[in-house]
């Protein structure tokens, strides 16, 4: 035997001896699966997905149509079946000539197939070809509906596109040829870290499938996240109200309160030094209060609206009004918080209290009329299993929060990460932004219901039915000034919805931002990275949003400083910087808090 038979030998022999190793951690593995899913609770079918009525309907529209254009549905299958079938003949006359290689490939860009494989293999070309093939059969026919009612398109396309994505070639072992490559590479290595990462979410998720978007041992809340410095001056059941220490010698009189959404976590607002929203607001010379929500439990099940409005917004602008002796103050409110905000103006203004001078809205909507994506989850079927969850758990689980937003982007939240983390055995980035993305929080029962059905279901804010305290509110009531920016491509509360929520608030004086992006790149954009720019326009905030938005102007950078000089005008003149812990009420605690790390 030669010595490069031997060598080969040697290597065929280590390769097998990885591989059984491989083999035997996959049946430990296996077991720790079992015993993981085992733990898995049950919940309501209909927080799993829609009812079967969507998929009735759906059937039902396909069928009317067939009944009242024929034509029109043949021709579609008709224009399918010859495109499959053009492809196939093409697949096999390459294959007949010797050729191995893929037809010629007409089909649209996608960035899940960026393997060259995808290109030029007959087999994954073939795969991919008619993936796409069928999914713009299926999409064109579903879009081809016109005997749905607008509500039932919006469902029908939305769950339609998500069964789509699923059932790409990509999301399977078999049919992704990054995933066999790498398999091949490491002897089964990357199978084997694959099936240890999905065990490892499993059991930190109490067998319930939610994939690690971020390696949670390369942050600390505090440590290297949130570390913009200040004080928790004020906290109560549902609050820690902080109040930042100032970089500037003299600062505006009139502070600022932030209202984080209490969905997710403040420190979105605080990331990085960097990328901070909180401490370039610091920067400027304004004192700085923010609000950080408790995660809640099963004990706050009776906490509702009334009780984050009095317990949380009133109680958080009392405080700092004590704290800096400032007779207002100016707020502001992200997501939830700013539709809070909106009902908590409405109700201060119906009682006559001018203690605020300003509101800021960041991505919010007070008009529920055409809530966007989000919508698809506010038909009875949802809100009706999510009603007798909460009323079990007294609290609507963090799990189903995040689950439904990462289905707003699931080939980017769901689909992507768990090909990276359970079939090519990669550790999770470490990403700040996706760290905070999974580190959200519960919403007690009462609360949620409110939410849900008052606010989103029933339009109540926009209607003037929604009661806060025991009366009702309406838009119409917030009539101070208002700075409002929404973000073009946000999934989660759609620009136009925000803008007619604006729009119809009694305030003279309304400034609309519109900043590209989505629901955080769009507001957490600072300055110096120069990334995404912003539309505003001299008209009143009027008419329809896309009529604004073609007199809008267009300008580059970042809309902070624009803002920066609205609140600055409205803020008062300067006085001398004041430090937390210093005033009326000590300091508790150093920022970022005990609140923002609980776990629910």
């Amino acid at each position: 035997m030669t010595t490069t038979e031997k060598r080969e030998d040697l290597v065929s022999a280590e390769r097998s001896e990885r591989l059984n190793a491989n083999l035997a951690r996959m049946e430990e593995l296996s077991t720790r699966l079992t015993s993981a899913l085992a733990r898995r609770r049950a919940h309501a079918a209909a927080l799993q997905g829609p009812s079967s009525e969507v998929y009735l309907k759906a059937a039902a529209a396909y069928l009317a149509e067939m009944m009242r254009d024929p034509g029109r549905v043949i021709e579609h299958q008709v224009n399918y079946w010859g495109k499959s079938l053009k492809h196939y003949v093409e697949a096999q006359q390459m294959l007949a000539r010797g050729e191995f290689k893929a037809p010629p490939d007409p089909g649209p860009q996608d960035r899940r197939f960026s393997n060259p494989l995808w290109e030029s293999h007959p087999f994954f070309n073939y795969l991919k070809q008619q993936y796409q093939l069928n999914a713009e059969a299926i999409t064109t026919a579903v879009g081809d509906m016109e005997v749905l009612g607008p509500d039932d398109r919006k469902r029908v396309d939305y769950f339609t596109r998500q069964i789509v994505d699923m059932f790409s070639p990509t999301n399977f072992l078999g049919t992704n040829p990054d995933a066999l490559e790498r398999a091949v590479e490491t002897d089964g290595e990357s199978l084997v870290q694959g099936l240890e990462n999905l065990v490892r979410d499993l059991e930190a998720n109490d067998g319930e499938m939610m994939v690690t978007l971020a390696d949670r041992n390369a942050f600390s809340v505090g440590g290297n996240l949130a570390t913009t410095p200040g004080s928790v001056v004020y906290r109560n059941r549902l609050i820690e109200l902080i109040q930042y220490a100032p970089t500037t010698d003299k600062v505006h009189k009139i502070p600022l309160v932030i209202f984080p959404p209490w969905i997710n976590k403040f420190y979105i607002l605080d990331l990085k030094p960097q990328n901070s929203l909180i401490k370039w607001i610091v920067d400027q010379g304004f004192t700085l209060f923010v609000v950080s929500w408790a995660n809640p439990d099963a004990s706050y099940a009776e906490v509702g609206m009334d009780d984050y409005i009095r317990d949380g917004f009133m109680r958080a602008m009392a405080e700092a009004r004590r704290i800096t002796g400032a007779p207002q103050i100016n707020a502001t409110g992200y997501c939830i918080a700013g539709t809070t905000l909106g009902l908590t103006l409405a109700h201060l203004e119906k009682a006559g209290d001018k203690s605020v001078k300003t509101a800021t809205f960041l991505t919010t909507l007070t008009d529920f009329s055409d809530p966007g994506e989000v919508g698809v989850f506010l038909d009875e079927d949802f809100l009706g299993g999510i009603e007798r969850q909460v009323a079990q758990d007294g609290i609507l689980s963090k799990l189903f929060m995040q689950r439904t937003f990462s289905f707003l982007r699931s080939n980017d939240l769901i689909y992507s990460p768990a090909i990276r983390s359970y079939m090519l055995g990669e550790a999770p980035p470490a990403f700040d932004l996706l760290y905070w993305n999974g580190d959200s929080t519960n919403l007690p029962a009462r609360m949620t219901m409110e939410y849900l059905r008052g606010l989103c279901s029933d339009d109540g804010f926009s209607k003037g039915a929604f009661k806060v305290f025991g009366a009702p509110v309406a838009l119409r009531d917030i009539k101070l000034p208002i700075f409002a920016v929404a973000c073009e491509t946000d999934h989660i509360a759609a620009w136009k919805s925000s803008f007619n929520g604006i729009r119809q608030m009694g305030s003279k004086q309304k400034t609309f931002v519109l900043s590209q992006s989505g629901h955080i790149a769009g507001i957490v954009n600072p300055p110096s990275k120069g990334k995404y720019g912003h539309y505003i326009s001299a008209a009143p905030v009027e008419g329809a949003p896309d009529a604004w938005r073609e007199g809008a102007e267009f300008t580059a950078g970042s809309w902070w400083p624009r803002w920066a000089e609205w609140l600055a005008k409205a803020s008062g003149p300067k006085v001398a910087a004041r430090i937390p812990g210093e005033g009326p009420l000590p300091a508790l605690a150093p920022a970022p808090g005990g609140y923002v790390t609980e776990q629910g």
